[in-house]
């Protein structure tokens, strides 16, 4: 029998996993860690934190599995959107922490970028049609107009995954996904670094990373250090898989266009893979991993999907963390137990999800968190209950920017999915039905198939023929009308409140610059 790793960096964790050629899942192991917030609306992160993730979850996920390493013939590795990417000094040493996807400090760089870009061209050449901190080459800008010094020592911005590689075996390589998501400085129609967005934005063509590949092929093997570190035997093949949710779209079976796949963590990443990119609808446009040159990948989403949920843990569901510290359930379950009964709508409470600002679709960095119609006779069940269905209706909106018929049923992965109530309410609010993974392994599972594919253990037809989803959940038809009306409700709140969003963000400013003129006197 042969095996293959998948590995996937993601936002506040690293997990392996090792499965056989069969699609078995033998052994798998998680390493968690934090973001850096030094500062409101900044994330940022350390690559050491990263590499030392992925060596330590794959050596104790092959300890785990207790197989011949000789048998293990292929690993892929993906990760989180990088946003800036690691930026690398002329002896690939880390010069910053790399500002990751979340981090919102580039504003003054996309505003400069709408003065003096062709917005036309910008979208003619990478597919997307929006500009916004969110994406990776205005971050790389803010490091170049705000840390000079950093700047003349930067050779070069490797993605995480792609970092994370080098350091296993010596090989420089940006996978078409990757590169496509910095958004402004990659061609989608030619597959390639764009030369005149590069000039366009000041940027050395020398600082992004060749060669470009699909994340079906081999980029290098282990060295002979990094086999010892693992548990592996040297030369064993790596393929960079990519932007974590596109991986994790492969690991829900798609390999041809017109499957929508919602990955559920941190944040939402809702995607349609079609040949020609879906433009004007705002939506994030980057290649597809497997079959890069073909394929694009359509996304959008919450930015703070699954990371509410986690802020109403921790800072409102005291007592469940409490009794699970203390041998109870855990603390998600319980507050999923405490709110089963709460009907659609929560009895008259609406939530806006935006507690980063938002990225597509309606992109504002000053968008804002809210909770809406609270009462006396309101719970913290039903606040819970409220903040599981604001993620719905951000997929809903996700789903609605597609413009398009997505079939019988979508797929929701991530860690939503283990919540039976929460899935049957994503099919209540969106009206379609939803068939989520049988394992719980959705990008990682995408890195075991491309690995897979590109050693030629695998094809596509062998995949394609493991059963990686569950049956569809229906949606209740009396649920769904009533969550018409109170989506309608979520849509509007919105519009109406959008200016004092960022009147609020001024008031902020303002205040910081008070307080700070107060510190210095």
């Amino acid at each position: 029998m042969k095996y293959l790793i998948g590995t996937d960096i993601g936002t506040s964790g690293t997990k392996s996993i090792l499965m056989d050629t069969d699609g078995h899942l033998i052994a798998q192991d998680l390493e968690e860690y934090d973001v850096l917030t030094p500062h409101p609306l900044w994330a940022e992160q350390w690559p050491n934190v990263w590499v030392d993730a992925v060596k330590t979850s794959i050596r104790k996920t092959v300890e785990i599995a207790g197989v011949d390493p000789k048998h293990i013939v292929g690993i892929g590795i993906s990760g989180l959107y990088g946003g800036s990417g690691v930026p690398l000094d002329e002896n690939m040493e880390p010069v910053r922490p790399d500002l990751i996807w979340m981090d919102r400090r580039a504003q003054e760089e996309t505003e400069w970028v709408k003065e003096h870009v062709d917005g036309k061209r910008l979208t003619e050449i990478t597919g997307n049609d929006v500009v916004d901190p969110y994406y990776g080459y205005t971050k790389i800008l803010w490091i170049k107009n705000h840390e000079p010094e950093n700047w003349r020592k930067i050779r070069m911005f490797l993605p995480p995954s792609n970092y994370a590689i080098y350091q296993l075996t010596g090989k420089v390589s940006i996978d078409h996904s990757a590169a496509g998501n910095l958004g402004g400085l990659y061609d989608v129609n030619t597959n390639t670094w764009s030369k005149e967005m590069l000039d366009a934005m000041e940027i050395p063509e020398s600082m992004m990373p060749e060669p470009l590949v699909d994340s079906t092929t081999i980029v290098g093997g282990l060295t002979n250090d990094a086999a010892a570190e693992l548990g592996l035997a040297a030369g064993t093949p790596i393929i960079s898989g990519g932007v974590d949710v596109g991986a994790a779209n492969v690991g829900m079976g798609v390999f041809k266009p017109g499957k929508y796949v919602a990955a559920i963590g941190s944040s939402m990443n809702a995607a349609l893979v079609s040949e020609e990119p879906i433009k004007g609808q705002g939506l994030i446009v980057w290649p597809y991993p497997y079959n890069s040159e073909h394929l694009v990948y359509n996304f959008s989403g919450s930015a703070t999907a699954g990371a509410i949920t986690k802020w109403f843990r921790d800072n409102i569901g005291d007592l469940e963390v409490h009794n699970q510290h203390n041998g109870g359930d855990n603390a998600y379950v319980a507050l999923n137990k405490e709110s089963k009964n709460i009907g659609p709508g929560s009895e008259g409470l609406v939530v806006l999800p935006y507690f980063m600002g938002e990225r597509a679709p309606i992109w504002n960095s000053d968008a804002k968190g809210l909770i809406f119609g609270l009462s006396l006779v309101h719970t913290k069940a039903h606040l819970y209950h409220a903040f599981q269905e604001a993620v719905c209706y951000a997929l809903r909106h996700s789903i609605e920017s597609t413009g398009r018929d997505l079939g019988e049923y979508i797929v929701i992965a991530g860690g939503v999915t283990n919540s039976p109530d929460w899935v049957q309410m994503f099919a209540d609010v969106t009206g379609y039905a939803v068939r989520t993974p049988i394992e719980d392994a959705e990008a990682n599972l995408g890195d075991v198939m491309l690995a897979g594919i590109g050693t030629g253990t695998l094809t596509v037809e062998d995949v394609q023929k493991w059963q990686v989803l569950g049956n569809p959940v229906k949606p209740d038809p009396v649920r769904h009308d009533i969550y018409n009306k109170y989506y309608q409700l979520y849509r509007k709140l919105y519009q109406d409140l959008e200016g004092d969003m960022h009147e609020l963000s001024e008031v902020e400013k303002a205040s910081e610059k008070m307080l700070g003129s107060t510190v210095e006197a």
